[in-house]
């Protein structure tokens, strides 16, 4: 059998674990730079559609007293892996599908009540950390997204779990869900389905199987096995990216090279991060900067340049002068610069370096990048390189930002 589990509102929710006044409240939460609505709690979703301008709803965020707060990653990113760390005490079997989701195999599992097993699961997600979440269990990862569903919609009858595990749920499932809500079918393949006259997904399995094979591939004929109850969508296995990127708008439009090279050095330091943080190197540095589109009045330009590192590396001085040097091929110093962005590639473990004959990377760098990461996440970024901005972080705007909580030590809550 398998899971999906899903944290309810979950950015939503996060705020209200550490600001119980909030419970019951209308809540919004906005992008990156305070640009649009990204999540809403229920009590916030009549007023506010998803994707909403921040700027155009003001008048409705007060009209409604809706609480409208910034985008606070480093606490959800927090509170999810505590949410993952107390589902992998239920079962080892755990594929983390997004932030506030994971899909569960509950592989030997036979002999227990699965409703009771993950009634326990959710009590105690709320207990420790406040966070309410539903679980849909079925015999298959598509038919767990419907149950989830379910166990969503009728929370009281469900307690938000719900469980498909006789023939006869599975149908009554099916053909409760409309097609255009099933996992896996966008909008187009829903319109050529209702087409056909298949508006929900029982109808959808009662099509014969060569049709949906020649129609919809092998992707779609998965989904449809999976539908009927056979599994055929299994736990993914987490792979290493085959490119990081990290890309920035400017707060500002500006031809300064000093900058514009702080910025991109700041980039690839970044990259060259995410690069050990999965156990990986890279030999390809790719740099862009372009102007901004919007202001037809200034002069236009856009270039990138991808540069070869004679040897894979995960060093942050290493990928960072190389990102130097290949802006220094593409900088024009009479354009107003808005983008820029590092990509590096060519990625492989590090544990299978291809090595230079003639050259190679400094052994002390290894060493020298395990210092910094350790020292960085105890005391918040604290080392940098010369080529950065030494005095300033640059930061997202971020005027509604909620504390961390969990992360920071100053904002820790205080009881009285």
């Amino acid at each position: 059998m398998f899971a999906l589990i899903d944290c309810n509102n979950f950015y939503a929710s996060c705020e209200r674990a550490f600001n119980p006044a909030l419970i019951g409240k209308p809540i919004a939460v906005l992008s990156n730079n305070d640009g649009c609505v990204i999540a809403r709690s229920d009590e916030a979703k009549p007023f506010v559609p998803m994707g909403a301008s921040a700027h155009k709803y003001e008048a409705i965020f007060k009209q409604h007293n809706i609480h409208v707060f910034s985008s606070n990653y480093a606490l959800y990113g927090d509170i999810s892996q505590r949410v993952m760390r107390i589902i992998e005490n239920y079962s080892p079997h755990v594929e983390i599908y997004s932030i506030d989701e994971a899909f569960v195999h509950f592989s030997g599992y036979q002999n227990y009540d699965l409703n009771v097993y993950c009634q326990k699961l959710k009590k105690e997600v709320f207990k420790n950390l406040g966070m309410p979440i539903s679980i849909g269990v079925a015999p298959t990862k598509a038919l767990a997204k419907i149950a989830n569903k379910i166990a969503k919609k009728f929370k009281n009858h469900t307690q938000e779990v719900y469980v498909i595990d006789t023939e006869e749920k599975r149908i009554k499932a099916l053909k409760w869900t409309k097609i255009d809500a099933v996992w896996g079918i966008g909008s187009r393949i829903a319109a050529r389905l209702k087409l056909q006259n298949v508006n929900y997904a029982y109808a959808f399995t009662q099509l014969p199987k060569t049709y949906v094979q020649k129609e919809f591939s092998i992707v779609g004929l998965r989904l449809y096995k999976d539908l009927c109850g056979e599994p055929t969508l299994q736990l993914d296995v987490i792979k290493n990216k085959k490119a990081i990127a990290t890309t920035r708008s400017l707060k500002f439009i500006s031809n300064d090279w000093e900058l514009v090279k702080e910025r991109v050095s700041t980039f690839a330091i970044t990259c060259a991060e995410k690069l050990r943080a999965q156990n990986s190197v890279a030999n390809v540095v790719y740099v862009f900067i372009k102007t901004n589109k919007n202001r037809p009045y200034l002069k236009q330009y856009a270039n990138s340049i991808a540069i070869n590192i004679p040897y894979a590396t995960d060093s942050s001085l290493v990928i960072s002068e190389y990102a130097i040097k290949a802006l220094q091929h593409i900088f024009k110093p009479n354009y107003y610069y808005k983008k820029l962005g590092v990509i590096v590639m060519g990625i492989t473990s590090n544990t299978h370096r291809q090595l230079n004959l003639f050259c190679g990377g400094d052994a002390k760098h290894i060493t020298l990048m395990k210092a910094m990461d350790a020292m960085n996440k105890k005391y918040d970024d604290a080392i940098r390189l010369g080529s950065q901005d030494l005095g300033k972080k640059w930061k997202m705007k971020q005027e509604r930002l909620s504390p961390c909580y969990t992360t920071n030590w100053n904002d820790i809550l205080i009881v009285k």
